[in-house]
């Protein structure tokens, strides 16, 4: 009886940590300068299957931002987000306009 405790433990703590990877995306992401335009300088992105008004921690050379998911894409093969102006400049990447960064 005493395994069963331990067993339901090492389940629970393999369940919880494999939701919070599920979430977590690394790859390249870029910019763009059309389409909707965010609201008093709000930090937007287009993602490809995270629901809209979702909010993604998105982090590049040692910094972090927070932006709202407010349309679809991007659609060019190995892209995984597409951050708006003010978002690409708050994150430090307009000079080079694709890097790799983590998705949260």
């Amino acid at each position: 009886m005493r395994a069963q405790p331990t067993l339901l433990l090492c389940l629970t703590t393999f369940s919880l940590s494999a939701f919070s990877v599920a979430h977590a995306e690394s790859g390249l992401a870029s910019y763009y300068g059309y389409g909707k335009a965010a609201r008093n300088g709000e930090l937007t992105c287009a993602h490809r299957t995270r629901p809209f008004g979702s909010v993604l921690r998105v982090s590049y050379s040692g910094r972090t931002i927070q932006c709202r998911v407010n349309d679809r894409g991007p659609f060019i093969r190995g892209r995984i987000v597409d951050l708006s102006v003010p978002a690409a400049r708050a994150l430090g990447m307009m000079s080079a306009g694709v890097v790799r960064v983590s998705v949260e």
